[in-house]
């Protein structure tokens, strides 16, 4: 496996091993922290005041780290409330007894004192003091289930919490309760309920004092934002608990925080930052397995960043502190995590030491000892996890039979446990291990397993982590080009049938990188037969694996067709961004060159095929850089590619219906800047953009300058319909949400606000947006992938059709084209493609605008009926 997805994988696994083992940090558990008399009401009944103090001083040691003497002094505060026959002091001090027995690994020991604080409280009168006492018992239920993989159990204990604290009226409690749920739907894979259940936390804190538990929420909050890719709002949450931290003199919480930042600083590619965060942390650290956290996080960042010195020096420490921890599932992680840190060490040394060949035993070795360790904590998805990636190792090294062997247990352990966040993984594993063998049937069927089960996923594994922008592109898209690249292997002709799958896992892989644009599930597939609906359009699906550009063809009423260009991927990186340079240098013709090479790798193969099928319209469903260039502006030696062929582009057939437009009351809802706003330049000719629209679409409304504000956006959209939207505003599509906007007079309005004004109008499912309009927006500089951001606009509103610019355009000959365009759409029997390609045709025909800077930045993304 190269060094750099080694690299991505050790980021990947950082939500899973850092997360997991904070879930043990006293500091960062909420709701777990021991509670003492004093946290509790005053009752009937004097204790006795060595009692009180045995379980004080029995917390203060257990906050120090030092278990061993904390469970001797709260053994000693039983037995005198045992005495003094206080049955709910005795649940409460079993309760922290029980969390202190968890910290020592001590599991039976743990789970008898739950069993006997709640036989404690079984036959009490349902009163605030008890209900708060069973809380407390079912938090420390929920602790010992999520370290014992029992992570669906743990869930439920803390939702029984809530409602005790709900009924006892314990406002914090309710918090506590809900935040340590969050922890459980994290560890379970569901990210994005984990942010919705923390985010209805927040109001509950409103009035509070603040406390270790605010703290501890702002961390929960920022670390699910991050995940969910939004960088800002996650510092911003982090940032506050720090100060309260500080405030209320918490060094632990502060240490921990400041952990969470620096892991949302290396989720945001800033590694100065996280590194200065780290080191602050590691400064505050109170605790043994604190330090722990944070040093496997330093040895990450070391790693990411080729500091090969620094890892060097670190991983020893760590070796040495881990050996002091107990067996558990934190501690599984730990070793896991380090392990892989290994791999990539052992390859630089190879580079430094010439001729030093790679020592797979110490990496086999801590992850043999993390099996161990998940075996005796019971935690059998942990163990799933490390039996992986011992597997892993044995393919490194081609053991192809030990490797097979020890994947093949995890995955049906991971299975049984229904971690199919892992199960995928191995599955993959699997894939690999067989083609290695040349064994490609059963590799296929291990991939489409690893796909489908990627599938049930959708909604949750794409914030599995988020510290490395694209780690996504390593631990999830090439599991879809792997299994592309097997089907389109072999001895040509291509059998049909995997022609066909091929395709469709091209789609599947579009979709994951929607969902991954937006860190959810962003809209539901409906398979579509094109030829019951449209016999007028060529589908093109290109895929860049390697060395070579697949194309697959499928034309009206016949089979599929395969055609390859081998080329390398440099090359047709290089020459992508050639084209897109040279395309908006409107005094040079330097496109034309590398307009006619792309022309040959795409589409002169299936040229005659085309010609004569006698389609009118082309539809692309396109692959990596090709997502950046207009189609339109591939010249085949003679003509543009958009003189003979109306052209659309598509994430996928199961993305969008493809309806034709239906013309009667059409409505439309124009908004616009002409005045320069927040940096940007004027737009001097939208005023007459959007007056063209008014005069060829009676049914017209126009938000102008001062009255395209956000609320005024919302209000118009939520108070009538319209089928047409058009934005004539500066914008930006990016490869990262957070950075696609555009810009209103008050604001700017990103994407995901952006997607939920236009969903919106009157909730009618059978009036959705027919058509966005996005006019004078560009795909961000030096972003090879920006086109994520516009196919995510079109997706995510939810519009059957987005017409967007690749690039800022003149706005004169965007006002020419608009009255062109929206000419030819109100005709019945004109497409919107070919809506689109008249338009175009009509700039290209000027000789003021014939240069394809003027023309070719029009794209239509969606249904081209």
């Amino acid at each position: 496996m190269p060094l750099n997805r080694y690299r991505r994988q050790l980021i990947w696994l950082l939500l899973v091993a850092v997360g997991l083992a904070l879930s043990l940090v006293l500091s960062g558990i909420l709701g777990w922290l021991p509670q003492t008399a004093a946290m509790a009401e005053t009752t009937a009944v004097e204790v006795a005041s060595s009692a009180v103090q045995y379980e004080e001083q029995g917390k203060a040691r257990y906050q120090s780290g030092d278990f061993t003497a904390a469970i001797a002094l709260w053994q000693q505060a039983y037995r005198a409330y045992v005495t003094d026959q206080q049955r709910l002091s005795q649940a409460r001090v079993l309760s922290n007894l029980a969390l202190a027995y968890q910290e020592m690994g001590q599991w039976s020991e743990a789970a008898q004192a739950i069993s006997d604080s709640r036989a404690l409280l079984e036959n009490e009168p349902s009163t605030p003091l008890v209900l708060q006492a069973l809380a407390q018992v079912l938090n420390s239920q929920g602790s010992l289930q999520l370290v014992l993989g029992q992570s669906a159990m743990a869930l439920e204990s803390w939702q029984q919490a809530e409602t005790a604290y709900q009924q006892a009226e314990d406002t914090a409690g309710v918090v506590r309760a809900r935040v340590n749920q969050a922890q459980a739907l994290h560890t379970l894979g569901f990210h994005r309920r984990a942010l919705d259940t923390l985010q209805a936390a927040v109001p509950l804190l409103n009035g509070q004092p603040d406390s270790p538990l605010a703290v501890a929420t702002h961390r929960r909050i920022g670390t699910a934002l991050r995940l969910m890719g939004q960088f800002e709002r996650s510092q911003q949450m982090l940032q506050q608990g720090l100060a309260i931290a500080a405030a209320l003199n918490l060094p632990e919480e502060q240490s921990l925080t400041l952990l969470s930042l620096g892991n949302m600083a290396l989720a945001a590619q800033d590694p100065d930052s996280a590194h200065r965060y780290y080191q602050q942390a590691a400064a505050q650290a109170a605790s043994a397995q604190t330090q722990l956290i944070i040093e496997l996080a330093q040895l990450n960042l070391a790693v990411e960043q080729a500091q090969w010195i620094t890892a060097e020096a670190l991983w020893p420490q760590i070796v040495a502190r881990l050996r002091s921890q107990p067996p558990n599932r934190a501690t599984a992680y730990a070793y896991v995590r380090l392990a892989r840190s290994l791999v990539p060490l052992n390859r630089a040394r190879l580079r430094r030491e010439s001729g030093v060949p790679p020592d797979w035993q110490q990496p086999a070795q801590l992850l043999a000892t993390a099996v161990q360790a998940a075996k005796e904590s019971g935690d059998q998805r942990a163990e799933a996890y490390a039996l992986g990636e011992l597997g892993g190792i044995y393919e490194q090294t081609k053991q192809w039979s030990m490797a097979y062997t020890l994947t093949e247990q995890a995955l049906l352990m991971a299975q049984a446990n229904q971690a199919a966040d892992i199960a995928y993984q191995w599955q993959w594993q699997l894939g690999r291990i067989l083609a290695a063998q040349q064994r490609s049937a059963q590799a296929v069927e291990a991939y489409s397993q690893a796909v489908e089960t990627l599938g049930t996923l959708r909604g949750d594994l794409v914030a599995v982590d988020s510290d490395v922008q694209f780690s996504f592109r390593e631990n999830v898209e090439s599991v879809y080009r792997e299994l592309v690249a097997l089907l389109l292997s072999g001895q040509a002709p291509i059998s049909e049938q995997n022609l066909a799958k091929a395709r469709d896992v091209i789609e599947l892989l579009q979709l994951a990188q929607l969902d991954n644009f937006f860190k959810e599930a962003c809209l539901d597939i409906k398979p579509v037969d094109i030829d019951q609906v449209d016999q007028q359009t060529a589908i093109l699906y290109s895929i860049i694996l390697g060395d070579q550009i697949h194309m697959i063809l499928r034309l009206p009423q016949q089979p599929l067709r395969h055609y390859v260009s081998q080329l390398s991927t440099a090359a047709i990186e290089s020459t992508v961004a050639q084209l897109r340079q040279q395309l908006v240098i409107r005094s040079r013709r330097e496109f034309l060159p590398l307009a006619q090479q792309l022309y040959r790798w795409l589409l002169q193969p299936a040229a005659n095929e085309i010609r004569s099928s006698g389609v009118q319209t082309l539809a692309f469903v396109l692959d990596g850089p090709l997502q950046g260039i207009p189609m339109a502006a591939l010249h085949d030696g003679n003509r543009f590619l958009i003189e003979d062929y109306a052209i659309a582009l598509t994430p996928g057939l199961k993305l969008f219906d493809p309806r034709p437009l239906p013309r009667s009351e059409l409505r439309v809802l124009a908004a616009g800047i002409t005045a320069g706003r927040s940096g940007f330049e004027p737009l001097d000719y939208v005023a007459a953009e959007l007056e063209k629209i008014q005069a060829n679409v009676a049914r017209s409304k126009v938000l102008l300058n001062h009255q395209f504000t956000r609320e005024a956006l919302q209000s118009e959209l939520s108070s009538a319909v319209f089928p047409i939207i058009h934005i004539a505003t500066h914008g930006q599509f990016s490869s990262r949400a957070q950075d696609t906007f555009i810009l209103a007079w008050d604001d700017l309005i990103n994407v995901s606000e952006l997607s939920r004004a236009l969903q919106m109008p009157l909730g009618e499912a059978d009036t959705p947006i027919e058509l966005l309009v996005l006019s004078a927006c560009e795909t961000a500089a030096g972003d090879s992938r920006a086109a994520l951001g516009l196919a995510g606009i079109a997706v995510k509103a939810g519009a059957r059709s987005t017409l967007a610019t690749l690039w800022s355009i003149d706005d004169e000959a965007s006002a020419v084209f608009t009255e062109a365009f929206y000419q030819q759409l109100v005709k019945p029997e004109v497409t919107r493609a070919q809506a689109l390609r008249q338009a175009q045709l009509q700039l290209l025909q000027n000789p003021q605008y014939q240069h394809p800077i003027y023309w070719a930045p029009y794209v239509l993304l969606g249904n081209w009926l």
